[in-house]
């Protein structure tokens, strides 16, 4: 499969998909379907918060931060977000994916695993061998995506506190 460069988007790379769809660097004119797509799928239309997460990672800025959209056209049926962490939680450096969402109208068509295959390449040029995520345990939809693509559990316990 042959790759070209995204221009001005750092280490994302445009990747063909099925049925001319295509994995590349977010553009700013793709945040009104981001938003949409968030929108739709958890209920909450943050515009505030993907203006900023436009601003970290759809800038391309230093290679190790990534928000790549999956195109069709001008019509975006996903989105995925992330980025290396460095040392964390005493870990080596590791790619994390906070962010992910396909249509619901395009899920079951491999959107979601062309968006983490796309992501998964950057991470590796990036430098690191591993990809980890966090998700709610009822959270079924991704909990099943992610698991069917061969993601499991993995060596850290999250714990948490009501803040007061």
């Amino acid at each position: 499969m042959k790759r070209s460069r995204a221009r001005g988007r750092g280490a994302a790379r445009q990747t063909p998909g099925r049925a001319g769809k295509r994995v590349r660097a977010v553009r700013e004119a793709d945040l009104a379907q981001v938003i949409q797509i968030d929108a739709k799928v958890t209920g909450l239309r943050k515009r505030a918060y993907w203006r900023d997460v436009f601003e970290r990672y759809g800038r391309g800025r230093g290679g190790q931060r990534f928000f790549l959209v999956a195109a069709v056209g001008a019509k975006i049926d996903g989105f995925i977000v992330g980025e290396v962490r460095d040392w964390e939680f005493g870990s080596p450096p590791c790619g994390w994916v906070f962010g992910i969402n396909v249509r619901p109208d395009a899920r079951l068509s491999g959107v979601g695993t062309h968006l983490l295959a796309a992501l998964s390449e950057s991470l590796r040029r990036a430098g690191v061998t591993r990809v980890r995520t966090l998700l709610a345990r009822d959270n079924a939809v991704i909990l099943s995506f992610f698991r069917s693509q061969g993601m499991m559990a993995g060596p850290f316990i999250p714990l948490e506190k009501e803040l007061e």
